[in-house]
């Protein structure tokens, strides 16, 4: 996914920020699954009608996750969100039952994690990092999806949070 015109400031103690590399839109989030789980679900990818190139921009940032402490400070998608929301609700369902996951059913939100706030966060810690994400303003920043990747955890943690272990390029 390219992202372009995203210029964040620096972020408040205990938030990590998503680097460039780390920056993705969740189709199907499989969690912790077997190698051969992840396996059945990426061999769907090909044969889901909806999936095309987007374009399009973000709306504002959101706290997502647990509404009592949201862990996840999200850009949500304003132009392509439609599309998207297309994507995720063809390809969900279909890829966790794949890989023997319970299955998710909230209406898309397509959206794209910026950072994290970090679990040991303290309560006024927290209140900070809400204050900043809240403040971000990521109305000129604009991205292109053209592939589908499945993602596992990184190697190398403290350089990038995440690593791509195969890409399907989109055609249209």
């Amino acid at each position: 996914m390219q992202v372009e015109g995203l210029h964040l400031p620096p972020a408040p103690p205990r938030v990590r920020v998503f680097g460039a590399s780390d920056l993705h839109v969740t189709l199907g989030f499989l969690g912790s699954v077997q190698e051969a789980e992840a396996k059945k679900a990426w061999d769907l990818v090909g044969t889901f009608s909806s999936f095309r190139r987007v374009t399009g921009t973000f709306d504002w940032v959101k706290p997502l996750g647990n509404p009592r402490k949201p862990s996840a400070l999200s850009a949500i998608v304003g132009d392509g969100s439609e599309a998207l929301s297309e994507m995720i609700a063809e390809a969900r369902a279909p890829l966790l039952a794949a890989a023997d996951v319970p299955p998710d059913d909230r209406p898309p939100l397509p959206h794209m994690t910026l950072a994290r706030v970090q679990r040991r966060a303290k309560g006024a810690e927290r209140r900070e990092a809400l204050r900043w994400a809240e403040a971000l303003d990521v109305g000129e920043a604009t991205f292109a999806v053209q592939s589908v990747a499945l993602y596992t955890w990184s190697t190398d943690r403290p350089k990038r949070l995440f690593q791509i272990v195969e890409r399907h390029e989109l055609s249209r």
